[in-house]
């Protein structure tokens, strides 16, 4: 169940991997046998918990990566409304394991803040789609660098990172249309040039995942280790920060002719060829029927994540024989 969860939130902008982890109360376990896993203490007990959280995870991103798509480019509102109330659901969790709140971890929440404030003021951008060049394929693999850090980082969302890195959409549509090409179309079995098309995008992104996971894996042990109040401080921060770029009322809009998109002055040809995905964001006032749907949203979305936390209290009570 951790795993699954931890798949689908990082396929959603705003939720952290990590606090679905946490929330299902195999946290602590996953970095350690991560991080025992990178000394290549290949030991059975180590395989198994991060095998199984992977092999969810993993499941759940490649059936759910398509409709997840399409719901954030048509439902954006709705979507990010329930995203803040999954993100905030992760505040008592990091709480409770924090116990006594020290100066230490006010300075490290302080800091957490201030930093997703920071990158929430940066605009999305990105290379342009279908480029190939070498910078795109850097940023590719700095997004899967970013992406797995975030994805064990609990309070951080590696999808909220890739859509400020401008490649969230991208990794999304190159999941999926590796799945399709894979698994073919109407039985006419794999679509090899799919499968090519979307390599191009998957195996730079791939590589930045291992080198991400790797190094923050062993990171977060040593430093929970040794500054355990300090740095849940600073994921508490980065959690409550997360919120701060995560403001519902907003929608994609064909731009006009004259327009900067991505670095390039739009022409109608390029409008035309243009694809939604990629369409300017521009907020718009909200209505009180959106306001209160986006309020119940933020709500339930909280409600999930205590629900999850719940079940993962109740698992770590039953292993200890309370």
């Amino acid at each position: 169940m951790g795993g699954a969860l931890m798949g689908l939130a990082n396929l959603v902008p705003g939720i952290s991997g990590g606090t679905m982890l946490l929330a299902a109360g195999v946290y602590p376990q996953f970095i350690q046998g991560i991080a025992e896993l990178t000394t290549f203490r290949f030991h059975p007990r180590n395989l198994i918990l991060p095998a199984s959280i992977l092999g969810a995870a993993s499941v759940a991103l490649a059936t759910l990566a398509g409709p997840t798509r399409s719901l954030v480019i048509d439902h954006r509102w709705l979507m990010y409304s329930l995203f803040i109330g999954l993100t905030l659901g992760g505040v008592p969790v990091i709480w409770r394991l924090m116990g006594r709140f020290t100066l230490g971890a006010g300075v490290g929440c302080a800091g957490g803040i201030l930093l997703m404030a920071g990158i929430a003021l940066v605009q999305p951008g990105g290379a342009e789609a279908g480029d190939s060049g070498t910078g795109a394929v850097i940023l590719l693999f700095v997004a899967g660098v970013a992406g797995a850090s975030a994805m064990i980082l609990p309070g951080i969302s590696g999808g909220y990172l890739l859509l400020i890195l401008g490649q969230y959409l991208t990794i999304l549509g190159a999941i999926d249309q590796l799945k399709t090409g894979l698994l073919g179309e109407n039985g006419e079995g794999p679509d090899w040039g799919a499968v090519g098309g979307a390599l191009h995008v998957f195996l730079p992104v791939a590589l930045g995942v291992a080198v991400g996971i790797v190094g923050v894996s062993n990171l977060i042990r040593f430093l929970l280790s040794r500054f355990e109040k300090a740095t849940l401080g600073v994921l508490l921060g980065l959690l409550l920060g997360a919120v701060l770029g995560l403001w519902p009322f907003q929608q994609g809009v064909r731009p006009q002719p004259g327009e900067r998109v991505k670095g390039r002055v739009m022409t109608g040809e390029l409008i035309a060829r243009l694809d939604p995905t990629d369409y300017p964001l521009k907020r718009f006032p909200p209505s009180p029927r959106q306001l209160a749907g986006a309020a119940g949203l933020v709500v339930a979305g909280f409600l999930i994540t205590q629900g999850v936390a719940l079940v993962g209290r109740n698992r770590e009570d039953h292993d200890s024989g309370n």
